[in-house]
């Protein structure tokens, strides 16, 4: 009976993209913007091991060749110019097969290049008191700016941070947050980040998103996030608890989308 309570307790829970113990690689990318950055760190990856094996050979090859038993008198070459020729254009065009392709990666997450359905705004707040805890957390407040009609109605929530000592099950630690970021599945989101005081980080790996809050001014990036949950922190060092400064994107259906910005609607009109 208790194994049957907790399997209908697990299959309850979404599915989450977070970091895994004892991972090396990146997260499951969740938009084409992190696919494209985890396809040019392999193509990078490639060339970085051709020039190990190609330079290890060349330093075993002197070593074991050019020494004082094999080579007592060394032949004294001043200049080669084919080698010379060689080793300035193939370094030249390795570069030429990295940057294509990390210029247009570049452009494509400096820029929204579609019109996004939804505004999201993130503020970062340094102090805030907990509302559960009684000591102090970090806060990231958000707005949804396309739903603030008037100063009575706009949907805007503060996310804090879950305590360690009072989890849900299946809650990652640390991670989870009372509110989370609520987007459509398969759309296009703009979010605007911004600090309320020090400088911030609006980080998600798994989007391939890591955006600076900087003070006086709103950075812009996009997203279109595919499916599930996802987790991410504060990437900048922004006060003594900064490490407790969750960031949860879920991403819904079209229609429980809707539902859910009713409701909040109802909650904050109320």
């Amino acid at each position: 009976m208790i194994l049957r309570s907790l399997e209908c307790r697990f299959l309850t829970i979404a599915l989450c993209d977070a970091a895994e113990p004892w991972q090396l690689g990146s997260q499951d990318a969740a938009t084409p913007m992190m696919q494209g950055i985890i396809d040019l760190h392999h193509d990078i990856f490639f060339f970085l091991i051709l020039i190990l094996v190609f330079v290890s050979r060349m330093l075993v090859r002197a070593l074991w060749h050019f020494n004082e038993q094999t080579n007592p008198i060394p032949q004294r070459i001043v200049h080669g110019t084919t080698i010379e020729i060689i080793r300035t254009i193939f370094p030249s065009v390795i570069l030429l097969f990295i940057a294509i392709p990390s210029f247009a990666l570049l452009y494509s997450m400096d820029r929204v290049l579609v019109d996004p359905a939804i505004t999201i705004k993130a503020i970062g707040h340094q102090w805030y008191r907990i509302k559960f805890g009684g000591r102090r957390a970090l806060t990231q407040p958000y707005e949804y700016s396309d739903y603030n009609s008037s100063d009575e109605q706009s949907l805007t929530f503060d996310s804090y941070t879950i305590p360690e000592d009072d989890p849900e099950l299946g809650q990652s630690r640390l991670l989870e947050v009372d509110n989370r970021v609520v987007v459509p599945a398969k759309t296009h989101q703009r979010m605007i980040v911004t600090p309320a005081d020090v400088p911030h980080s609006w980080a998600v790996p798994s989007l391939g998103v890591k955006c600076d809050a900087v003070p006086g001014c709103s950075n812009l990036t996009s997203i279109s996030v595919q499916r599930g949950v996802y987790y991410g922190q504060c990437s900048e060092i922004c006060g003594t608890n900064h490490a407790f400064m969750p960031i949860v994107v879920e991403a819904v259906t079209l229609k429980d989308y809707a539902d859910w910005v009713s409701n909040q609607l109802i909650l904050q009109t109320n």
